[in-house]
C-alpha cells in the first residue's frame, strides 16, 4: 500500500479480488467483494497492526455520523450525518465558508473529527489512511503537478504505483486531452489542468471519488466530459462525493443533495425531496395581478419576479386551463409552468430562511 501525493491530490487504487475468501478473514479486514477488491495487502506493516480494522461488512462507501470539525471555538462542521451507497452520487451545496472543503478534508483523513465519526469503505481515514487512499479518487481545489511536467509524464509516473491502473492513453482521450499531451503543466489552460486532475484520479480504479468544484475553469465543452465521466463512474459502482457551487451542476447529477450552511445540515434529500411542495410557476409574457389570479383559482398566488407567479395549489388539466383562459383574456401568453420549484429557488429560499433565523 502507499500513497500519491501531489499537492494534496490522492489517488486511488483498485484491483483484482483475491481468489479466496479465507486470506481476507485471515487480515480480519472488511469485505465486499461485489464493492471493493481486495488483493492488495491491507497494509505494509505488522499484521497485529490489521485486528482494529475488523471483518463486519460494508453497507456505505461513505458514511458521516454526527460530525463535528472545530477551529477553535468555530464549528467548521457541526454535527453532520450523511451516508453515500456505492453507485450513488452525493453533492455538498452551500456558500463559501459553509463547511464542504472541511468535510472533504475531514473524510479524507487530512483532519480529525472533533466529535462525531467518518468512514470510508467502513474504514477510520486518519487510523486507516492507507487503506482508504489506496481505494479513494480525489480531486481537490489545492492540486497540483509540478510545472515542467505534462499530462502524459504525469500520468505515466503516477500509473507505476499502481499494479492494475488505467492507461495513460484511454484516460488523455477520455478526458479530451490528447492535444495538450505534451505540453508543460504551466502552459495548460485552466480546464485543461481541471482534467488533467480528473484523470490521476481516475487512475487507480477507485471504489470511491471525491471531487471538490470539478467544474472549476472548465469550458461547455469540457464540462460535458467531466459529467459523462460522473455518470459512467456511478454507472460501474463508484460512489462519488462532489462539492460545488454550481447548482445546475448538482441539478443534472446528484441522486442526494446536502445543503450547508455555517457548517450545519439545512436540508438534505433527493431533488425531489427538496422540491418542496407542489405548486404552479408560471412565467408570463407580461405582468398579473396575483389577486385575480388568486381569485380565479382559490389559492395564495404570489408574484415571483416582473414575469413570474407562484401558486399554492397542485397543478390538473382544469387549473391549467383556467391560467390559460385568464391570461388570454387580458392579451397575455404563458411562456412556460412549472409544477415544483427548481433546485436554485429552494437553495435561495433555504439559505435566506437561515440568515434570517426563520427556518423550523
Amino acid at each position: 500500500m502507499f500513497r500519491v501525493q501531489f499537492n494534496d491530490l490522492i489517488h486511488g487504487r483498485e484491483v483484482d479480488a483475491p481468489s479466496s475468501q479465507s486470506s481476507l478473514d485471515e487480515f480480519r479486514f472488511t469485505t465486499q467483494l461485489r464493492e471493493i477488491n481486495h488483493v492488495v495487502k491491507p497494509t505494509e506493516g505488522p499484521k497485529g497492526s490489521l485486528e482494529r480494522l475488523g471483518s463486519r461488512v460494508v453497507s456505505n462507501a461513505v458514511e458521516m455520523r454526527n460530525l463535528t470539525v472545530s477551529f477553535g471555538n468555530v464549528d467548521a462542521v457541526d454535527d453532520v450525518t450523511l451516508h453515500i451507497t456505492y453507485g450513488e452520487v452525493a453533492t455538498l451545496l452551500g456558500p463559501n465558508g459553509a463547511g464542504k472543503t472541511t468535510a472533504v478534508e475531514t473524510l479524507l483523513g487530512f483532519r480529525s473529527p472533533s466529535l462525531g465519526s467518518v468512514r470510508v469503505h467502513g474504514l477510520d481515514p486518519v487510523r486507516d489512511h492507507r487503506e482508504v487512499v489506496a481505494r479513494t479518487g480525489a480531486l481537490l481545489q489545492r492540486g497540483g503537478v509540478w510545472f515542467p511536467m505534462t499530462p502524459r509524464q504525469v500520468l505515466d509516473l503516477t500509473a507505476t504505483y499502481y499494479e492494475a491502473p488505467r492507461e495513460t492513453a484511454e484516460l488523455l482521450t477520455l478526458l479530451d486531452l490528447d492535444r495538450c499531451a505534451r505540453t508543460p503543466w504551466r502552459r495548460l489552460s485552466g480546464g485543461e489542468q481541471q482534467r488533467t486532475l480528473l484523470a490521476l484520479a481516475l487512475l487507480g480504479r477507485p471504489k470511491v471519488l471525491v471531487l471538490d468544484e470539478p467544474t472549476t475553469s472548465v469550458d461547455p465543452e469540457g464540462r460535458q466530459v467531466i459529467r459523462d465521466i460522473i455518470r459512467a463512474e456511478r454507472d460501474r459502482g463508484c460512489a462519488l462525493l462532489i462539492t460545488t457551487h454550481e447548482l445546475d451542476e448538482a441539478e443534472r447529477l446528484a441522486d442526494h443533495l446536502v445543503i450547508l450552511h455555517q457548517g450545519r445540515v439545512v436540508a438534505q434529500g433527493s431533488q425531489l425531496d427538496l422540491a418542496g411542495e407542489p405548486e404552479l410557476i408560471v412565467e408570463t409574457s407580461g405582468p398579473v395581478d396575483p389577486a385575480a389570479l388568486a381569485a380565479i383559482l382559490k389559492c395564495e398566488v404570489r408574484s415571483d419576479g416582473p414575469l413570474r407567479v407562484r401558486c399554492t395549489i397542485e397543478s390538473s388539466p382544469e387549473r391549467i386551463a383556467a391560467v390559460t383562459t385568464y391570461l388570454t383574456s387580458i392579451g397575455l401568453s404563458m411562456v412556460s409552468m412549472r409544477t415544483r420549484a427548481s433546485l436554485e429557488e429552494r437553495y435561495l429560499d433555504l439559505i435566506a430562511d437561515e440568515r434570517k433565523g426563520t427556518r423550523p
